[in-house]
């Protein structure tokens, strides 16, 4: 059996989102959250969570990609409880027993974005479709020769020089702003 974990190449995600998750949180694809809002309103980073974020259950936070990892039946009856507990709690279900078959139903949907090889990592992407939320899933491949993920990005120090102008890493998801 295989599940999916939240995984953070580089620290992007704490830029990106209002929450993001923790590194090695059960996830799931967490549309849901999205359920009584307009995608069309969205902006910053609760659009950012919309477009390409996944759920991570225990932190609640958005991971922009995640794991393919191996797990056991208890691991799978946990990952259930564990949201349908998070459901009552954060998503104002009545209880347990309600929660537990829309919990259920996200650990199964899960299941179906895992029919790639153990350490695939998995992408989102969200939009609005004739009304309705459609997602796509993807399957980031290592390059040949690569025998494990590395950072996506890199960063270098530069010394002696000014920044031409300043960067606010919250306001890339922003349209540009006009003068």
């Amino acid at each position: 059996m295989k599940l999916l974990r939240t995984i953070a190449l580089d620290p992007s995600d704490t830029f990106v989102f209002d929450v993001a998750a923790e590194p090695g949180d059960w996830a799931v694809s967490g549309a849901f959250r999205f359920c009584d809002r307009d995608p069309a309103v969205l902006t910053g980073k609760d659009r950012a969570a919309f477009r390409g974020g996944f759920l991570g259950v225990q932190s609640w936070g958005w991971s922009t990609l995640v794991q393919i990892v191996p797990a056991t039946e208890e691991d799978r009856r946990a990952l259930v409880e564990l949201l349908a507990g998070r459901l009552v709690e954060k998503f104002g279900a009545p209880n347990l027993a309600t929660a537990r078959p829309a919990a259920e139903e996200e650990v199964s949907f899960v299941e179906s974005l895992c029919s790639h090889p153990i350490s695939s990592l998995i992408a989102v992407h969200r939009a609005v479709s004739d009304g309705e939320v459609r997602e796509s899933f993807r399957r980031l491949q290592l390059k040949e020769g690569q025998d494990r993920h590395s950072k996506a990005f890199s960063f270098m120090e530069i010394e002696d020089e000014e920044p031409d102008r300043q960067l606010d890493l919250t306001d890339m998801t922003l349209e540009p702003r006009r003068r």
